[in-house]
């Protein structure tokens, strides 16, 4: 470059921006945070004693002698008497529900005696085994009726049902309706004259074998086994049906025992059990 009278200059170099200023506040900065740290870090420990201090002052305690000098005033007999009188009506109430309680859980015992006796009449009646029912049977009713229970314990190892009866009746009808083989004149013409002509009343059944024994067989089908029985031992030749005879008292001995155990399980005052083997003592609710 030349200047205006034609002389040649030298470029003009642009000056260093002063750092000089920055660095020494930044130097600052550090130096008031370094000494903000060794203040906090020395009166911490100051703060923490003082404040202990204050939370661990103990509280003056009240002497004894003090506590002692007010003395308590007596009730008066209103109030002595209204005290006395909460406490009865306390005293009543709780009375109450342990009685409430008592009879809640002996009315559940007893409904599950019955559901265990209606079990054991359903196993019955369709010839399956008890299984768990037998235990149960033995705990709840054992004391209470011994005998009812050994005989459906019996009666269910050797299952006898309706349709078991009905068949076997079937199955001699041919035979226990006719006189034996060895059965006398007398006995055969008697028979034959009962076959021709019967004399009876309107009011009574008919004493021909034939129907006799549809008789039964309705019978056995409407549950009435006693009756089947009687009938059958009116038959001419009832020495053929003696084994059935035999079958139909003991199906009728195993449901005498199951309403033995649902009357012991409503109305047993004593002797009867809970599932734990507890005595029930509440008496039923249904007990004369």
């Amino acid at each position: 470059m030349r200047d205006e009278d034609g002389a040649a200059t030298p470029p003009a170099i642009a000056a260093p921006a002063p750092r000089r200023g920055l660095w020494l506040t930044l130097l600052l900065l550090l130096a008031a945070f370094a000494v903000g740290v060794l203040i906090t870090l020395w009166a911490l420990p100051l703060i923490e004693r003082r404040w202990g201090d204050a939370a661990t002052q103990p509280v003056a305690a009240v002497p004894a002698a003090d506590l002692g000098a007010a003395p308590m005033r007596p009730l008066s007999h209103d109030a002595a008497q209204m005290l006395d009188g909460r406490v009865v009506q306390l005293e009543e109430r709780l009375n109450r529900i342990t009685v409430e309680a008592q009879a809640a859980s002996g009315n559940a015992a007893r409904a599950e005696g019955l559901l265990v006796a209606f079990a054991a009449r359903r196993a019955l009646d369709s010839g399956a085994p008890l299984g768990y029912i037998e235990g149960q049977l033995r705990l709840r009713f054992g004391q209470a009726q011994p005998r009812a229970v050994a005989t459906i314990i019996n009666a269910a190892r050797e299952p006898i049902t309706l349709t078991d009866l009905r068949g076997g009746l079937q199955d001699i009808a041919d035979q226990v309706t006719t006189p034996p083989p060895d059965a006398s004149w007398w006995q055969a013409l008697r028979h034959e004259a009962r076959e021709l002509v019967t004399i009876r009343r309107a009011s009574t059944p008919s004493p021909r074998p034939q129907i006799a024994l549809d008789r039964a067989l309705r019978y056995i089908d409407a549950g009435r086994v006693g009756s089947a029985l009687v009938e059958v031992e009116q038959m001419p030749n009832r020495a053929v049906a003696d084994r059935w005879l035999q079958y139909a008292r003991r199906y009728m001995e195993a449901r005498r025992a199951l309403d033995l155990i649902e009357t012991a399980a409503i109305l047993e005052p004593r002797a009867l059990r809970t599932s734990e083997g507890a005595p029930v003592a509440q008496t039923s609710p249904l007990a004369p």
